[in-house]
């Protein structure tokens, strides 16, 4: 995993090449940004995805820019980042934020079995929330064919994780300053029903994903 493309090189110690930690940050943030060049200039997508093993699957409608650009075999970007906390130094040049990111590199492919398909949109239905793609209508034909999915092999990919309190100049920490850490935490509420909904128990999926998340 670890190439001139994937090298963490400013700060390398927070560099990270091994699965584990690579699979840990991706299943634990919700959204990716594709990261590609259209008609010659560079465009960044966010975008929902799902892992499966050594894939990551992202999907759209067949008619989308970005799903046209990638079907071209071309070379991609993938990121994400979740903030963990605010770093507050004694100085504005070693204030930060604690967090965890991943970068991945390669060229999509198009999913084409329908078995890989359904699979695949599954995953991304339950990266998002476990259990709800047994809840949910099946996807009919219709919807299969209007929607393209793709799926980037984890091949060269790295993870930069940053974490604990500030790092100050050792003459600094003479300073009357407040510095530390504020931690951040994503909350999920309590479930709203639709209109349509009002009379119908909360989805079990829904429950158990704000029940778990939130202790």
């Amino acid at each position: 995993m670890k190439n001139s493309k994937t090298t963490v090189k400013r700060i390398a110690a927070r560099g990270h090449y091994d699965k584990e930690t690579i699979y840990a940050v991706l299943d634990a943030a919700c959204i990716c940004h594709l990261a590609f060049v259209y008609e010659g200039y560079p465009v960044v997508i966010p975008t929902i995805y799902g892992r499966e093993d050594d894939y990551i699957y992202f999907h759209g409608s067949s008619a989308s820019r970005m799903l046209k650009t990638v079907d071209d075999d071309i070379s991609i970007s993938l990121s994400v980042a979740m903030v963990d906390g605010i770093v507050l130094a004694r100085s504005g040049f070693h204030s930060s934020l604690n967090y965890r990111s991943v970068v991945a590199f390669g060229v999509a492919e198009k999913v084409v079995d329908t078995s890989e398909k359904e699979n695949a949109l599954k995953q991304i239905t339950e990266h998002i929330i476990k259990d709800r793609w047994e809840e949910i209508r099946p996807i009919n034909e219709k919807e299969l064919q209007i929607t393209d999915v793709f799926k980037l092999k984890l091949d060269e990919v790295s993870a930069k994780i940053r974490t604990g309190e500030p790092k100050d100049e050792l003459a600094d920490y003479k300073l009357n300053i407040w510095s530390g850490v504020i931690p951040m935490k994503t909350t999920y509420m309590e479930p709203e029903s639709d209109s349509h909904s009002k009379d119908l128990p909360v989805s079990k999926a829904a429950l158990r994903l704000t029940e778990r998340k939130n202790k």
